[in-house]
This record gives structure tokens, sequence and C-alpha cells, in this order.
């Protein structure tokens, strides 16, 4: 589980830090930077509960992600070269943080019915 944790909170990192680069500094859409740079800005708030192991935003990162994985697809297609290859690592990290975000919960929805299966077990019988 902690590795899960940790590739979703470092593909997220990316993320933000591939959004502002790209558009700010590498291949921005207009010389001097882009105001596109603002879409690294929602990747934020979840980082605080991804630090803070807080499930409910597992959940929601790994929906959310899918906005992103389509924005790095339709400038796949329609872009040039420089912006091509931050829209496929765009890609590769939406991809890595909805596989670690969706296994996280998975692994630990099943360790809770383990523990509460276990508990059952646990109590004496009347």
């Amino acid at each position: 589980m902690q590795l899960s944790r940790s590739l979703a909170v470092s593909s997220l990192i990316g993320l933000i830090v591939l959004s502002l680069v790209w558009e700010l500094w590498l291949a921005p859409l207009r010389p001097g930077g882009s105001w596109l740079a603002l879409k690294a800005l929602p990747l934020c708030i979840p980082l605080a509960g991804l630090l803070k192991n807080r499930m409910y935003t597992y959940r929601w990162v790994s929906l959310v992600v899918w906005l992103y994985f389509a924005e790095g697809v339709i400038r796949l297609q329609g872009d040039a070269w420089p912006s091509k290859g931050f829209a496929a690592i765009e890609i590769l990290l939406c991809l890595m943080l909805f596989t670690a975000s969706a296994l996280h919960v998975r692994w630990r929805l099943r360790d809770a019915a383990l523990a509460a299966a276990d508990a059952q077990d646990k109590q004496p019988t009347p």
C-alpha cells in the first residue's frame, strides 16, 4: 500500500511540475508563458489529501485525472513537436496516478474488510 501511495503522490507532483514548466517556459501556447498554466492549480488541491492518506481524495482524484488525460491525448494529436512530447509525458503520468489511486483504494478496502471479518471472528459467541 505504501508503494501505491508513493506512486500516486509522485505522479501528482509530476503532473503539477509538468503543467507549470510546459505552459510557462518549455512550450507555451504564446511566447512568454500562457494562462493555461493555471491548469496546475486544481492539481494542488488533492495533494494535501494524498499526503494525509485520505481515502476520499484517492477516490475523486482517480476521476479528475481523466480530464488531464483527455487534454494530453488532444494535444498529442494536434500540437507541434515539443508540445507533443510533453503531452505524452502527461498521459503517462495520468495513467500512473489513476492506477496508483485505484490500487490504493482497492487495497485499503480489502484490508478494512479483512480486519472487520477478523474482528467479528474474535467476538465471543453467546
